[in-house]
C-alpha cells in the first residue's frame, strides 16, 4: 500500500526525530529535506540569512521528485508555506502533512541546546514568521516524548486513509 508523509514544522520542532522514528514504525523510507539544500542555501543559512522562495525552488522540485519515486516515504521537511506544501502535492497528490506544532520558547530552548550543521537559532524568528499553519494537516504537540508522538500518528495514519 502506497504511504507518503510529510513531517512538517520549524526548525527544532523535531521533524528529523519523528519523521525518523515514524519511517521505521511505518516501514517507511525516510528523506531528510536538510539532504538535499544546494551548496548555496546551505552556506547562506550558516551564515544567518534566511532563505527566499527563489532560494527554495530548487530544493523543493528535488523533494517533490523524490516523493514521486517511492511508493512509502516519510519526508521530514519544514514547508512552512501553503505554496511549498501545494508543490510537493503536486507530486504526490495521496501525500499526509503531519504539523509538529510547538511553543516558540520550547523550540528556542531545543534549538539552543542542539548542534545543527548549517540552522543556527538565531533564524527561528524567520521560521515563525514564514508559517502559514495548515489547515488540512494532523498537528501535534511536541512537548511530549517522540516514541508518544509516533504511536499516536502511526494509529491515524494507519486508519485513516
Amino acid at each position: 500500500m502506497r504511504l507518503a508523509v510529510l513531517v512538517m514544522g520549524v526548525s527544532g520542532s523535531g521533524k528529523t526525530t519523528i519523521g525518523r522514528l515514524l519511517a521505521g514504525r511505518l516501514g517507511c523510507a525516510f528523506l531528510d529535506a536538510d539532504d538535499f539544500h544546494p551548496p548555496e542555501n546551505v552556506a547562506k543559512m550558516a551564515a544567518g540569512r534566511p532563505l527566499t522562495d527563489e532560494d527554495r525552488a530548487p530544493w523543493l522540485d528535488a523533494l517533490a521528485d523524490q516523493l514521486s519515486r517511492r511508493e512509502r516515504v516519510v519526508l521530514a521537511c519544514s514547508a512552512l508555506k501553503a505554496s511549498y506544501r501545494e508543490h510537493l502535492l503536486q507530486a504526490r497528490p495521496d501525500l499526509r502533512v503531519v504539523w509538529l506544532r510547538g511553543e516558540p520558547e520550547l523550540i528556542r530552548q531545543r534549538m539552543e541546546s542542539r548542534r545543527h550543521p548549517f540552522m543556527p537559532a538565531s533564524l527561528l524568528d524567520s521560521q515563525f514568521r514564514d508559517l502559514e499553519p495548515p489547515a488540512d494537516a494532523t498537528a501535534v504537540d511536541v512537548s511530549r516524548p517522540p516514541e508518544a508522538i509516533v504511536e499516536e500518528l502511526a494509529r491515524i495514519l494507519e486508519t485513516k486513509p
